[in-house]
């Protein structure tokens, strides 16, 4: 697995490139991000799996004495989605692995390429034939057929909730282990004593970053009424300097969405938003959207935020997954948190405050499986990673994806 890391690092520029040209993100996001981190997978859980501990108990009183092993669950039916294609196989595939598991892994049928390169990396690393199989092809019919093997005890797929209800039906009837990461529908949460000066780039980025393709990116912004002008007004200058442009200009800070079905998915949103009298404050339809020449006809929009809107609205209630957020104001902490979690998703939040006593509060009662307090995206492996409610069951991580990998077999021993 470290060589396999080694392998990827070398030749982490054809990975960015490939990466670039086949999802639509930057060049600067696929150098810095996907590839590096889809490296580092490899190499973290080649080394968390050296210092997994088992458990032991004594009964004295009965002569015996009992103790855990994990043994691999077997095949491991791994899916994987568009929007991180790399980044998000490897955190499957590594795991899996190094818990002892072959695995049968499917990506996206839309952004499959870094998968298909790092095939050819596999024997040179020394990985033996058989242990990792790529299987290309649409969800309908390769995605399905892995679902439903009778041999394929465990499905560990990212991706959308709807896929996910079919995931649980086809498998059922298998009782199979599911690890399932879904969708977000992410608030961040803006108290009055906020330093703005971090806030406003943190949360612009939070909102935007590939193109708003991340399923932890900020949709919902909630501002404390008294600094809800400023922010308002210093939150659209920050988006306005964002730059969208061809993903291979290092100097883009947005690329093309993925699909031109996609783009016009998130553009009715903002339509449907004006329909509702929300006021859209800068991005699609406000701001032209200056391009070059060869990239006229793709699938390129503008940061787009959205005020007054309804938290009953669908902008407020689904899913986007573009670069489109909504800009609320709120009075009270009792207020906000009820708000927030008045959706259906319940992935991660973002609390930005200088009260400690607040942020402990609040990120107890947030309906979230991830909650960070005055940062976004900062990500420490060993410690669980997943949602509540409709953004997933189960939980991803050192220990967490030892667990789902294995199965663990209590042992009694009389002596």
């Amino acid at each position: 697995m470290n060589k396999l890391a080694d392998l990827i690092e070398h030749d982490l520029e054809a990975f960015a490139q490939a990466e670039s040209k086949d999802q639509g993100k930057t060049i600067t996001f696929a150098r810095t991000v996907d590839i590096p981190r889809a490296a580092y997978n490899f190499r973290f859980f080649a080394s968390s799996i050296l210092h997994h501990t088992t458990e032991c108990t004594q009964m004295d009183h009965m002569d015996c004495m009992h103790y855990t092993v994990r043994t691999p669950v077997g095949i491991a039916g791994l899916i994987s989605p568009w929007n991180l294609p790399l980044y998000l196989l490897t955190w499957k595939i590594a795991p899996a692995i190094a818990s002892g598991n072959t695995v049968i892994a499917k990506p996206s049928e839309m952004t499959s390429v870094t998968a298909w390169m790092m095939c050819k990396l596999l024997g040179r690393a020394g990985i033996p034939p058989g242990v990792v199989n790529i299987v290309f092809g649409t969800g309908p019919k390769a995605g399905e057929a892995v679902v439903s093997h009778p041999e394929v005890p465990l499905i560990s797929f990212t991706g959308s909730t709807l896929t996910a209800q079919r995931i649980r039906e086809r498998s059922a009837p298998h009782w199979k282990k599911l690890s399932l990461e879904l969708g977000g529908k992410n608030p961040a949460i803006i108290f009055e004593d906020a330093n703005l000066d971090q806030c406003i780039p943190t949360t612009v980025r939070s909102s935007f970053a590939n193109q708003g393709e991340i399923c932890l990116c900020t949709s919902r912004i909630f501002v404390q009424r008294s600094i809800y002008n400023e922010f308002l007004k210093r939150f659209v200058e920050e988006a306005r300097k964002w730059k969208v442009g061809s993903p291979s200009d290092p100097t883009a800070n947005m690329g093309a969405l993925i699909s031109k079905q996609h783009l016009e998915k998130v553009k009715n949103y903002v339509k449907k938003a004006r329909a509702e009298g929300a006021r859209i404050l800068c991005g699609e339809g406000v701001d032209s959207l200056a391009l070059p020449a060869g990239n006229q006809n793709g699938y390129f929009m503008l940061p787009t935020v959205i005020a007054e809107v309804k938290d009953e609205s669908c902008c407020m209630q689904e899913e986007i997954f573009g670069p489109v957020t909504c800009v609320v104001l709120f009075d009270t902490e009792e207020e906000v948190i009820k708000r927030a979690n008045g959706v259906k998703y319940g992935l991660a939040a973002t609390i930005w405050s200088s009260n400690v006593g607040r942020v402990h509060r609040v990120a107890k009662r947030l309906q979230a499986g991830l909650v960070w307090t005055n940062c976004w995206l900062v990500r420490e492996l060993n410690l669980p990673f997943g949602g509540m409610k409709a953004s997933g069951t189960g939980r991803e991580g050192a220990k967490e994806s030892y667990e789902f990998f294995t199965e663990v077999k209590t042992i009694t021993i009389k002596h």
